[in-house]
């Protein structure tokens, strides 16, 4: 990190790193859980719901990237092991036990409203102290904002199919 970065970041250099690793730990997860969501997922639209999961695991792997390049901007280590994500994550992980369509739509719903909540934190921590990382977050959290609106979106279009057979 250069020395007027560090000088504008300052004293809470390691309190973004932290945010940003659990921010990391949940993108991973998020990764993981569209990814194989996409592959087991059952039942009406379910190329819609598939397609849609893997552009969404596509994201998310973006925004890992992003979060790490940061980390290390700011002089530090992300989460180096998968099991660290599960004891850092704000988000959790929501197997797709249950692979019905409507299952995964929910399970995606609540975790990118997690997402939204947890990049809303970090966009209040920052914007004042590290416009870089802010504007990092708001673009991250613009990101899941438009997922979970896909999401709701085809959660809703399945409700429609009720009424269509009705």
């Amino acid at each position: 990190m250069g020395t007027k970065a560090r000088e504008l970041v300052g004293e809470h250099a390691d309190k973004i790193v932290e945010l940003l690793n659990r921010a990391l730990a949940d993108e991973w997860l998020a990764y993981y859980q569209y990814w194989i969501g996409s592959k087991v997922v059952k039942g009406p639209m379910k190329s819609a719901v598939e397609a849609e999961l893997v552009q969404h695991a596509a994201d998310e792997l973006r925004h890992a990237d992003m979060l790490v390049m940061r980390i290390l901007e700011l002089g530090g280590t992300p989460i180096l092991t998968p099991k660290r994500w599960f004891e850092l994550t704000n988000c959790g992980y929501d197997a797709p036990e249950d692979p019905f369509v409507r299952r995964i739509l929910e399970q995606n719903i609540k975790g990118e409203q997690c997402a939204i909540e947890v990049y809303n934190q970090i966009i209040s921590f920052t914007k004042d102290i590290d416009p870089v990382t802010y504007n990092l977050a708001v673009q991250i959290m613009t990101d899941e904002m438009e997922h979970e609106e896909d999401l709701q979106s085809l959660l809703e279009d399945l409700e429609n199919l009720k009424f269509l057979r009705s």
